[in-house]
């Protein structure tokens, strides 16, 4: 992982059943600089659930 130089965010949910809500803490300091986004009160889907702010933090991302 340390070797990633390309941008990474790393996003999920705090009660996420299907990957752990630790291991996206623990992918995210493995990679020199990624973001890290966890969704508060949200499982697998939390894309979906908080779908406006993904959008806007996506297309931030992308620039």
């Amino acid at each position: 992982m340390s070797k990633i130089t390309i941008p990474v965010w790393v996003v999920n949910g705090d009660n996420d059943r299907m990957v752990p809500t630790q291991n996206s803490y623990d992918l995210a300091n493995r990679i020199l600089g990624a973001k890290l986004t966890i969704y508060p009160h949200a499982g697998h889907g939390a894309i979906f659930q908080y779908h406006e702010d993904f959008v806007n933090k996506v297309l931030e991302f992308l620039k």
